[in-house]
């Protein structure tokens, strides 16, 4: 946050994905390769319409991959609004009109986090969200705990991401509601945080969690969720058959397509992954080690080693 007041951060990548002429989704594959069939891919670092939309339209030309679409348009404050952030919100209001005209996305996210959007921001753009019928996520209560969480329930949020710094109140309400909590130990990871987000109170308290890569430029530069899964086990306490719930079922659900994805079951998608060990155990054991060495989706082979 620190960085991005200064102009860094996502405003750095903000500025070279505006110059890049073509935009594209560089690592499709090679998700594949580590066992990951479909991701969520949210767009942010245009912030503007037009660059917002090569974004999305790239992330819908991605093939084999399943590539769930979601508007980031407010992610941080543009230097062309710098001194106006009301007039910025009404901007991703009327964008998130067109990007939805255009089926580009299915989730409309706000960055919700002091320095980005507060909460009556983010409440202003999820009204239109819900007018138009699209789903509702939220970066919320990455760094520090001021509001996220509890917005996601009052406006029935599909997910709620980060969560590292969630408040005990948040975590009951969050429990007690529909609102997938998905947990991302790879960022608070990378940026050396010892602290990540409780993801033991979030279960015992009857939460839905999911796991996630966060895999993005700035703080999170991995795509293997066995990593993650590692890092769920060792730093946030969940057991191995937890971490893979998160990542399968609870995954699907947080980007609604539990119905079809997440389990291996009858009238399901056959998106499996298959791994050289001996044990479901040994997946998060071994760190950052990539054992799969086959990949389907939709029963296809989409990959092997």
């Amino acid at each position: 946050m620190d960085i991005l007041a200064r102009g860094g951060g996502i405003l750095s990548t903000v500025k070279a994905v505006r110059e890049t002429p073509t935009l594209r989704v560089q690592f499709p594959n090679r998700f594949l390769e580590f066992g990951t069939t479909t991701i969520e891919a949210k767009s942010g670092y245009g912030l503007n319409l037009e660059t917002e939309i090569r974004i999305l339209e790239a992330i819908r030309s991605v093939e084999k991959l399943e590539a769930v679409p979601t508007y980031l348009g407010a992610h941080a404050l543009p230097p062309e609004f710098h001194d106006n952030g009301g007039a910025f919100v009404d901007q991703v209001i009327q964008d998130l009109e067109t990007i939805h005209s255009r089926k580009l996305a299915e989730f409309c996210d706000v960055f919700v986090e002091p320095g980005a959007f507060n909460t009556n921001e983010a409440r202003r753009i999820f009204a239109a969200t819900r007018s138009l019928g699209m789903g509702i996520k939220l970066h919320a209560d990455e760094f520090e705990s001021s509001g996220g969480a509890a917005l996601a329930v009052e406006v029935g949020a599909t997910s709620a991401d980060h969560l590292g710094a969630i408040a005990d109140a948040d975590i009951s309400r969050i429990a007690k509601s529909n609102v997938v909590a998905t947990l991302l130990p790879a960022t608070l990871f990378m940026l050396g945080h010892s602290h990540y987000a409780p993801a033991r109170k979030l279960i015992e308290s009857g939460a839905a969690v999911a796991l996630a890569t966060d895999f993005n430029p700035g703080t999170s530069p991995t795509l293997n969720m066995q990593f993650v899964l590692s890092l769920a086990c060792t730093q946030m306490k969940m057991t191995p058959a937890e971490a893979i719930v998160a990542a399968t079922i609870n995954g699907a659900c947080a980007v609604r397509r539990e119905h079809r994805l997440g389990s291996i079951e009858a009238g399901k998608d056959a998106d499996i992954a298959v791994y050289d060990l001996a044990d479901y155990r040994e997946i998060p054991y071994f760190a950052a080690v990539n054992f799969c060495v086959a990949t389907l989706k939709r029963g296809e082979l989409v990959w092997k080693q």
